[in-house]
Order: C-alpha cells, then sequence, then structure tokens
C-alpha cells in the first residue's frame, strides 16, 4: 500500500526552503534518528571492505576515487545490502526529498565518502553534476549525512552559495591527473564549512560548488550521500534510478 509522506512540522521549514532557492544549500541538525544512524555506521566498515576488496583484485592502491587506506567512494553499496533502504526511503529523506525537489522524487545514487585517520586525503573543488556527462540534465539534490561529528580539522565539506560562486548552472570539469578528482572552480572563495555533529545532513544542490579538507584528526571521518532527483536519470544504461515519491506519496519498497 502507498503510504502519503508524513509533514513533521519544523523538519524543513520555509527559511530552509528560501535559502535552498537562494543559495543552493541549507543544514538540517540532530535530525537522523538514532536506529537509523546506527544502520548507516554499520554498513560503513562494509563499504571501506568492498573497495578494498576490489583494489585487491586489481593489484592496485588507487582506484578511481578510491585511494587505500586514505579515502574511499563505495557507491549503490544498498544494492548488495538492502537494509540500506529503511533510511534512503523513510518518511525524513522523503520530507526532505518532498520540500526541495518537489511531489516527484527518484534515488539517483548513494555512496559513502570515508576519510581515514591522520591521512584522510581532501576533495577538489566540484559539483555533483560536473560528474555526470549530460550537461543538460536537471540539478538532483545531494543529502551529505554525517556519520561522525564533522569538523574543519577531520575534512568537512565546504560550500560555495549561489551568491558567491554566481553560478547556477552545469560547468564543465577537468581531471586533476594526481588525485582523479575532477574540478571545476579555481577561484580563491574559501566556503562555508559544515560543522555539525552526527546525525545532521547538509542538504544541497548538485549545481552548488563544493570540497572538503584532508583528516587531521587520529579518527575516520565518515559520510553517507543520498542523492535524488526529480526527473528519472539512468545511473547507466541498464541501471535506472529508484522510484521514491509519486505524487507525494512513498511508492519505493523500503526493505
Amino acid at each position: 500500500m502507498m503510504a502519503v509522506v508524513e509533514s513533521t512540522p519544523g523538519i524543513v521549514t520555509r527559511e530552509h526552503q528560501q535559502q535552498f532557492q537562494q543559495e543552493g544549500w541549507f543544514l538540517l541538525k540532530n535530525v537522523v534518528p538514532a536506529d537509523h544512524l546506527e544502520l548507516l555506521r554499520r554498513n560503513a566498515q562494509f563499504a571501506i571492505e568492498e573497495c578494498d576488496a576490489q583494489m585487491d583484485r586489481r593489484r592496485v592502491d588507487v582506484l578511481g576515487l578510491n585511494h587505500r587506506g586514505k579515502r574511499y567512494f563505495s557507491s549503490l553499496v544498498f544494492k548488495q545490502r538492502p537494509e540500506l533502504r529503511q533510511f534512503l526511503f523513510s518518511d525524513l529523506m522523503g520530507q526532505i526529498c518532498q520540500a526541495t525537489l518537489g511531489p516527484n522524487v527518484w534515488l539517483f545514487w548513494e555512496q559513502y565518502v570515508i576519510k581515514c585517520a591522520d591521512k584522510g586525503m581532501k576533495f577538489s573543488w566540484h559539483q555533483d553534476s560536473g560528474y555526470v556527462g549530460d550537461p543538460n540534465h536537471k540539478p538532483y539534490l545531494t543529502c551529505w549525512i554525517t556519520l561522525d561529528d564533522v569538523t574543519e580539522e577531520n575534512g568537512t565539506v565546504y560550500l560555495l552559495p549561489y551568491s558567491v560562486s554566481g553560478i547556477r548552472t552545469w560547468v564543465k570539469h577537468i581531471q586533476d591527473p594526481g588525485s582523479n578528482d575532477l574540478v571545476g572552480y579555481f577561484g580563491r572563495e574559501r566556503g562555508v564549512a559544515v560543522v555539525a555533529p552526527a546525525g545532521s545532513i547538509a542538504v544541497f544542490s548538485s549545481y552548488v560548488f563544493h570540497s572538503s579538507g584532508a583528516n587531521l584528526t587520529s579518527r575516520m571521518r565518515r559520510v553517507y550521500l543520498a542523492q535524488y532527483s526529480a526527473q528519472m536519470m539512468q545511473r547507466s544504461d541498464t541501471d535506472p534510478a529508484d522510484a521514491f515519491l509519486a505524487e507525494g506519496r512513498n511508492i519505493s519498497s523500503s526493505t
């Protein structure tokens, strides 16, 4: 049976929506329920082990954006760990998506972004849309979910609001040969640092430029990314995005 996404007062306010329209982002602190936070943390180690196993099979220490023991980008983990759907298609995420994208929503992408202790690498200035080959796609939504407290010391994300970058469209990126990062901004602006406790969500448009620093602390910095779109987007020729909301109703299978 399809469920209507319940609206909980105060989760996404009109002020949040206005900031999203004007600046491309907003921050929700302490909103992830404890059981879902534990679920996401529990699967973070699996994500690391999967990346290491892929590198082992190829006998390399760098694979795409992954650098062994430094930083990991483990994507579409929910396909192997379906319990993650409980969070991805939850009422919380439905409320955020409906407030920013509208009543029809698809889950486009999902990944863990983990920076290891003491040597977790920085990540260059980019738009998430810069990693999508089609320059004509509509901007989608990134939900940057903190599994640990995030600070400037442990490699949090820095966001360039629209009013700072002056950019609200797709920009062609170039690849950094040293890190394999795609880079699309070369200006001097530092951006707004997201400093927030575990269980918070930085919500921003895929057109918003962002970067992150190195992890200089003795503990890992774990983040879970959930990305949603207002149009059906293909992850590949044979892998379409997962339907989430249709006219405000949750039509997904959450288990």
